[in-house]
């Protein structure tokens, strides 16, 4: 082991004075930043309106659904969220501002008073056991006003009349929608702040009133981040006022956009990564790649959303039950919300049974909270594992092609032993089998296999960062300027179809925290040094990690082998609830890894920290390999 620098040494290179600490991102704060605000800290589940009907809403279908959703039992089994989507509002009243129901549509709503309320009917969904969701928008006007082929759900009434979002009237709306009309989630869409430029042409018709843009899908440079997460923490400070009891969920959409997938773990309890999801198998690819490598950004709390479940039509349909069943099992190894989007009312058994599965409903809530980290990466096959709260992992082979395959499943996928027996309990099947080192099985063409794995872990005494990422937050990623990430899959099963220039990739956020992958992708490696456990991401970043009871951390450090900088050098330190425990000297590119082991008994957050002075953090990736923590 090499010689660690004191800490007062450490303490003069890091300059970690009081004063540095306060400007300085990467001094230790000694809590957890990650939101935790609300009710999320499992992911959600419910179902929601818009895959089913769009705008074409009533009450009379919502609490049709709602009804089945208690009949058929899934209630009883976490679906309890009852989400109207966009297509509820006629106008926003004028002098006062105050949003009017389309009572026509909800006729509930209807109070004898000066406007109609939603009282009642949230009042007969929390007599059903389940909670009420509703949806607006960061901007003054809504998705479906800029996309709908037709006005006819749309708001009514003049230029102002019809601006139902947010902008302008957070507080007003919040307090009416929550403190007012009972609700217990809100759904806030992105639309208003992208579609209505000032060269619009629903804007220059006079129709409705320009609106920034703040934020560009297909360009994160040209999205003003700080605009929106100062909207979103307005909505936060008023969810919290008007509910204090904090029984409140936000869900955040901006669609991957903004590079919402490295912040929004810090602003709602669950956020979108993708643009909306079709019932297709190429755009279900799609919304999945934009959450299969964020392992590290969902924690208890705050969750990535790949958006809502499409099992009921399309590829997903009753014909379709290899890709209905695929498409439930990734949802749930990858922790995403379980809100369900098709009519119930129409719903074959087939479907109600897939989302009945009580074994992946148990798998998605997991209490540990760990999103599934991928053990094997192919264009046509990929194994995600996920580490469960009483030690066992669920694993999941996921067939993306056309082909059949024959897949070697192997203890070092799931990081048990190899000497020791491992048992497989079949998720659909329910059989059960056992091996030793490894097992084949065959997979079919977009089939995914999905197992709960009991063995041996490979690491005794202890866990890697790796296997427990809801325990391992990314405060800081190293990423300076967002580059879009590579989007292999696209379709033309969008909001545009094909009368537009194409499905061009519109993500940003490519670079962040990987679990055992270097940043962008690559094994994670050190002066030749491979480690199959580990965290990767770039310099000038730190980790907090919540410590369950261990009493060692333990982990070997260095610049990662894909840097394309090889002259910065980068100091790692490890802190623990706000103190320094231990540091490494400068690591430069090639240099061998250097071990880092200190006691971490009683602390309840560490903190891990890679700074360089003077690199660039987009050509810097370092490794944190086989970082762990042990029982003693």
């Amino acid at each position: 082991m090499r010689k660690l620098l004191t800490a007062s040494l450490m303490a003069a290179l890091l300059g970690s004075t009081a004063a540095a600490a306060q400007s300085d991102p990467l001094a230790p704060t000694g809590r957890w930043t990650a939101y935790t605000a609300g009710r999320a800290t499992t992911p959600p589940m419910g179902w929601s309106t818009w895959n089913a009907f769009a705008t074409a809403i009533d009450e009379e279908k919502i609490l049709g659904s709602a009804k089945i959703i208690v009949d058929s039992g899934l209630a009883a089994k976490g679906y309890r969220y009852i989400n109207i989507d966009d297509g509820w509002a006629l106008k926003r009243r004028m002098p006062d501002g105050k949003m009017i129901i389309r009572e026509d549509k909800f006729p509930s709503s209807r109070t004898g008073g000066d406007a109609p309320s939603f009282k009642a009917y949230t009042d007969k969904l929390h007599a059903m056991g389940l909670k009420a969701g509703i949806y607006s928008d960061l901007g003054r006007n809504t998705c479906s006003e800029a996309y709908s082929p037709t006005d006819d759900d749309l708001p009514k009434g003049t230029v102002l009349e019809r601006e139902v979002g947010l902008y302008g009237r957070i507080d007003q709306d919040i307090a009416l929608y929550f403190k007012d009309w009972g609700f217990d989630f809100i759904k806030v869409d992105s639309c208003g702040l992208r579609d209505y430029a000032p060269q619009a042409e629903r804007v220059t018709s006079g129709k409705f009133r320009a609106l920034g843009p703040f934020l560009d899908s297909s360009e994160v440079m040209r999205t003003d981040i700080a605009t929106i997460q100062g909207m979103f923490r307005q909505i936060n400070t008023a969810l919290v006022r008007e509910n204090p009891d904090g029984d409140y969920l936000l869900s955040l959409c901006v669609w991957g956009s903004a590079n919402v997938r490295a912040w929004g773990k810090d602003y709602g309890g669950i956020s979108r990564t993708s643009d909306d999801i079709s019932p297709a198998w190429g755009r279900l690819l799609v919304n999945y790649d934009t959450t299969v490598t964020r392992s590290l950004y969902a924690h208890p709390g705050s969750w990535n959303d790949p958006d809502m479940l499409h099992i009921g039509a399309g590829d997903f349909d009753a014909d379709h039950l290899t890709e209905a069943r695929s498409h439930f099992a990734l949802w749930a190894i990858l922790n995403a919300p379980l809100l369900i989007g098709a009519d119930l009312r129409t719903t074959p058994q087939s479907l109600l049974d897939i989302y009945g599965n009580t074994d992946l409903i148990a798998i998605n809530q997991d209490p540990a909270g760990n999103q599934a980290v991928l053990a094997h990466d192919s264009s046509d096959l990929q194994i995600l594992v996920k580490t469960l709260s009483n030690g066992d992992k669920a694993v999941a082979i996921f067939n993306r092609g056309s082909g059949d395959y024959d897949v070697d499943l192997g203890a070092n996928h799931l990081k048990f032993a190899d000497n020791a027996p491992i048992e497989l309990t079949d998720l659909w099947s329910k059989q059960k089998t056992s091996f030793t080192k490894r097992t084949k099985l065959h997979v079919k063409p977009r089939e995914t296999l999905i197992f709960r794995a009991h063995g041996t872990r490979s690491l005794q005494g202890g866990y890697y960062l790796s296997e427990q990422p809801g325990s391992v937050n990314p405060a800081v990623d190293g990423i300076v300027q967002p580059t879009p990430d590579p989007s292999i899959f696209r379709t033309a099963a969008g909001w545009g179809g094909t009368g537009g220039p194409g499905d061009r990739p519109s993500y940003a956020g490519w670079g962040g925290a990987r679990a055992d992958s270097a940043p962008y992708g690559q094994n994670l490696q050190i002066a030749g040094k491979r480690f199959a456990a580990g965290i990767g991401i770039l310099a000038n970043s730190r980790l907090e990690v919540r410590n369950g009871g261990a009493g060692r951390f333990t982990t070997l450090v260095g610049v990662d082998d894909s840097a394309s900088d090889k002259t910065s050098d980068v100091t790692f330190a490890v802190y623990g609830d706000g103190k320094l425990l231990a540091t490494s000297k400068p690591a430069k590119w090639g240099m061998a890894p250097q071990s880092i082991s200190v006691p971490v008994a009683g602390v309840k957050l560490i903190e891990l920290v890679a700074r360089s002075p003077r690199g660039d953090n987009q050509r810097l990736p370092v490794t944190w390999g086989e970082a762990a923590l042990l029982d003693r």
